[in-house]
């Protein structure tokens, strides 16, 4: 995480379980580092409790294994529009008081 450069990638797809740190726990970091990145789930794991914990921590979907190639695919466009959409709102500049 220490290489970690906000705006470099539009979006994030990874998994629940990983070795070492979570999915859920890297979404975690990247919010704390001020990430704004949408972050798409892929996972196994079908409880409730794990989706909610993904969506509330700010995530923009989660999937369940196996997923549609098509599902998919719209979902990372729509991301990635956001996630343009608001790196060029974070571009602009203020309004003047004037």
């Amino acid at each position: 995480m220490a290489e970690f450069v906000p705006g470099r990638f539009d979006c994030l797809i990874t998994d629940v379980s990983m070795p070492g740190r979570s999915g859920l726990e890297l979404q975690e970091r990247l919010r704390e580092l001020g990430s704004s990145m949408p972050v798409i789930f892929i996972t196994a794991d079908t409880s409730p409790a794990t989706e909610a914990r993904a969506l509330r921590g700010g995530a923009y979907a989660c999937l369940t294994k196996p997923v549609n190639d098509e599902v998919l695919f719209h979902l990372l466009q729509n991301a990635m529009n956001c996630a343009g959409r608001s790196r060029r709102n974070e571009r602009q500049d203020p309004p003047s008081d004037d």
